[in-house]
Order: C-alpha cells, then structure tokens, then sequence
C-alpha cells in the first residue's frame, strides 16, 4: 500500500514518530515535511507549501491509498489547494501529537483560540484521527465544548459526536527494544545515584520543580548526581543555570547528546524523574524506564497510562510528594528497583516492531472501509 506522510514540523518527537514509522512499515511510505522552525507559522502556513508538495508527488507517482497528516496543520487547507489533484476517495487520517486547546500557554504567551481553531477544523476534515493516549483523545474532546461555545454564533457543537467516533488511539513508537536487552551495572555509585532529567527543555515540563527539590535534597546531604539531557528550545534557560550553580560538581551532563551517547547515558541513569504539566505520552520517559531506570513521574497526565497500574505505586507520586520519592528512591535504590521489577520489560510494548505494524494494520482496514463505502455510495 502507498501512503502519503506529511510532518510540518520535523523535529523531536515529530521526527522520531515520522522516520519510526517509515523505517519499519511493510508498506511504501513517503514522506514530506518542512524545518522545525516558527511553529505557529507552520499551523498557520504550512498546509499551502505542503499542499504544492503533496500535488508533485500525485503528479510524479500517484495518488496515496491513505494520506496521513501530523497535527500541526491546517487540514482544510491542505486539502482545498489539492483539491485537483487528490482523489476524493482517497481517506485521510490526522495524528495528533499535542493540540493547542490543552497545552499550557508560556510565561509570555497570551489566550489565542486561533491555533486551537486550527486543531479542531483539522480534525473535522479528516476522515479519522488518530491520538497518541487516551488521556489526550479524552482532554481534547472534554475541552472542545469549552472552545466551540467562546465563538459568537453557529458553534460546529453538533460535529463533535461524529468527530469523536472517528477518532481512535495509536501510542508513539519508541526504539526500546535495544534498551531492554542492554545490560546495566547496577552497583550503587559511591557518589550517589545519577538522577536523569531528559526532557525538552520548556516551561511544560516544569524544570524547575525538579531542581528546587533536588537542591534541597542536596542540603539535606544526601548523595546523588544529576544529568540534563533533553532538546533545549530555550532562549534562556534560567532554572537550568540555577541548578548548575546550586549543585556544582554533582552535575556531570548538561545538554542535548547524539543518539549514542544519549542512549549510553540512558542505561547508566538510576533515576528517572519528572514534574511536567504537560504530557500526552512521554518518549523520553519510556527511554529512561525501558533502560532501566526508576521512574519517579507524578500521578496525573499520560503517565498513568504509560506506566501499568501493577507499578502505579512504585513509579508514581501524588501531589506534593516529589522531594519525599526522590529521598526515598536514592536512599533504598535496591528497593526501588524491585519494587518496579517488571517495569522495563513492559515498555516492550511501545517499540516500534509492535507499533508500526499496528499502524500498518489500522492503515489497511481504514483504507478498505473508506473504498468500500466510496463503492457502495457510487
């Protein structure tokens, strides 16, 4: 089967999601996207740029059996200016990484449904959509209401139903696979534990919740050492120069590392630990958990649905509690690690061996459903 995959914005986990499915798919996948640069510009432009790629490519090789778009786009647009060239019958699913109804604004960001419009218009065009977790499928339709009723007239309400039975759930693949069978030396370091903080670094992921309680763990004297890792988008990042200088010497990483070093450093974490205020799945966690660390991750977001509720007490915190698991993580490692024995084996299920060949699955019957229904309508 031919599939058509558009990704405005190739980068981070767009970019994984992307060549994760294209490398292990059993169907003929191409693949056309734009620079991770100017995000809004993406939302707001890139469907016209896209469009003009997506009509040479119909052009030079034919239609798609299944054209499947990332979110951040404006589908409809897409659409109208390939109006020509794109069959109608050819189906068309959205993948939705994060949508702008939920995701929290930045320290300098003002209220704009404009984005969230794009979103939700994008999600009313395509045939079916498809979400990376539960959490975020029901987030997004429990806030849509909220959306529709702010526009003065004429609401779009009465397409949410039919718009919420198209759509389905589909994780993130993860190349896990090579970190569950690595093996690790777990002896305690006379240093401490390594915590690892491997997340992008934004407002979000709420860094600095993480660094205030390790710089009081740090007064406390108890021993560990810290490793920043992560995507850094930040102009200035000031909690993380904060850190260094509160911590000193038990910093030993800061920055983004090539796929290599990073998945060495992975298997070298005893700790995984997270704060977000927002999270629709987590790759970076499920890395970290996969190779072997022990997650200490809040109770709430795609987290509970990362982690299987056998290990939700081993792995998850409840509010306030963050400073109180690390001391309890660093200070019985031992402990924690078979308190969530099991944990690293289950990621299994997100690697990309499992998942593209879901995704290849979902593809092929939804192809099948819309040309049947094309023919029974014609």
């Amino acid at each position: 089967m031919r599939i058509i995959l558009i990704e405005p914005y190739y980068a981070g986990s767009h970019r994984s999601w992307a060549d994760g499915w294209v490398a292990n798919s059993r169907h003929d996948i191409e693949l056309l996207h734009h620079e991770a640069d100017f995000w809004r510009w993406r939302m707001r432009g890139s469907a016209v740029t896209l469009a003009e790629e997506l009509v040479a490519s119909i052009e030079a090789h034919g239609p798609p059996d299944v054209l499947v778009v990332s979110d951040m786009i404006d589908l409809p647009v897409l659409l109208g200016f390939a109006r020509r060239s794109l069959p109608a019958s050819v189906p068309v699913v959205l993948y939705m990484h994060e949508n702008q109804l939920l995701y929290p604004l930045g320290p300098a960001q003002q209220p704009d449904d404009a984005l969230a419009l794009v979103n939700w218009k994008s999600v009313a065009a395509a045939d079916a959509t498809w979400f990376n977790s539960h959490f975020h499928r029901d987030g997004f339709f429990t806030e849509l209401p909220r959306l529709l009723h702010r526009m003065p007239d004429r609401r779009h309400e009465h397409l949410v139903a039919a718009t919420y039975e198209r759509s389905s759930v589909h994780p993130i693949g993860v190349d896990v696979a090579d970190l569950i069978a690595a093996r690790r030396d777990d002896d305690v370091h006379s240093d401490g534990p390594l915590v690892l903080w491997n997340q992008r670094w934004d407002h979000d992921k709420n860094p600095g919740a993480v660094f205030r309680a390790l710089v009081k763990i740090a007064a406390e004297r108890v021993p560990f050492r810290l490793a920043l890792a992560g995507e850094n988008q930040r102009v200035d990042p000031r909690e993380f120069a904060w850190v260094q200088e509160q911590l000193g010497s038990r910093v030993v990483h800061v920055g983004h590392l090539p796929s290599v070093d990073y998945r060495a450093l992975l298997l070298r974490s005893d700790i995984v630990v997270s704060a977000a205020r927002h999270e629709f799945f987590g790759i970076a966690i499920v890395e970290a958990i996969a190779a072997g660390a022990v997650p200490v991750l809040p109770n709430r977001l795609s987290f509970p649905e990362v982690v299987p509720a056998e290990w939700h007490t081993a792995a998850l915190y409840p509010e306030g509690e963050l400073r109180q698991r690390l001391i309890a993580a660093m200070r019985d490692l031992p402990g924690s690690r078979v308190a969530g024995a099991g944990l690293r084996e289950v990621m299994g299920r997100f690697d990309w061996s499992l998942v593209a060949a879901e995704y290849d699955d979902a593809a092929e019957e939804f192809s099948r459903q819309e040309t049947a229904r094309s023919s029974e309508s014609g």
